[in-house]
């Protein structure tokens, strides 16, 4: 071998080598990048069951913004600024009371000093009926007939589902501080704040904004969460 060759040799080598620590370090950045965003900014999760229908449905893949209310100590529930506190009518997802392992979804009703009381199936905030309009009946794979009503909470208009499974009573409760009450969509078949209280604020995992993948329901893709 000459020494021409044995140059370009020694200088593929050094190519190469400097282009597997650029894929190298363009990964390693990929993956910190990705953590960031995970820890601070933005995390998927799947809807695993139904207690949010018409809102979610059982499949929806949405993305939550981890940030809108604070920045956390990542891996702990310890915030190191917080930023705004959720109001109502918020979809959050949080750690769930009884089993901090898992992840709930519901959305607010009650912010902190807030009364809520449901009287005879109608839900009041501080003494006052929350109004809702008849908007067709709801019928689905899983739901036999229910009645799909507009809730108007403060400004934000959603759609509920009542079953008539039952005229409810409960409470009054005054929501503690730096705490909410949450509700599912689904008002007849929701595990929320009727059966074990409140939300600690700290205990959130960030507000949902979209849904970025449905299946099998494709209409719904890129669809805001209200």
């Amino acid at each position: 071998m000459n020494k021409k060759t044995d140059n370009r040799k020694q200088t593929s080598e050094k190519k190469k080598k400097s282009l597997f620590r650029e894929y190298l370090e363009a990964a390693i950045i990929a993956l910190l990048l990705a953590l960031f965003i995970r820890a601070f900014v933005i995390q998927a999760f799947k809807i695993p069951s139904g207690s949010m229908k018409p809102t979610l449905l059982i499949g929806d893949h949405i993305l939550v913004n981890k940030f809108i209310y604070g920045i956390k100590v990542p891996f702990t529930d310890r915030y190191i600024m917080q930023i705004k506190k959720p109001k109502r009518g918020d979809v959050v997802v949080f750690k769930w009371p009884k089993d901090e392992r898992k992840d709930f979804i519901k959305r607010v009703i009650g912010i902190e000093g807030d009364k809520i009381e449901i009287k005879d199936d109608v839900l009041y905030v501080n003494d006052k009926k929350i109004e809702i309009e008849y908007i067709a009946k709801y019928k689905d794979e899983n739901i036999t007939l229910a009645d799909k009503y507009l809730e108007l909470l403060d400004k934000s208009n959603h759609y509920i589902l009542d079953e008539y499974i039952k005229h409810e009573n409960y409470g009054p409760v005054i929501v503690p501080k730096n705490s909410i009450f949450v509700m599912g969509d689904n008002r007849d078949n929701s595990l929320d704040s009727r059966y074990w209280h409140f939300v600690s604020i700290n205990k959130l995992k960030g507000k949902a904004i979209i849904i970025y993948w449905s299946w099998p329901h494709w209409s719904r893709f890129g669809h805001l969460i209200r």
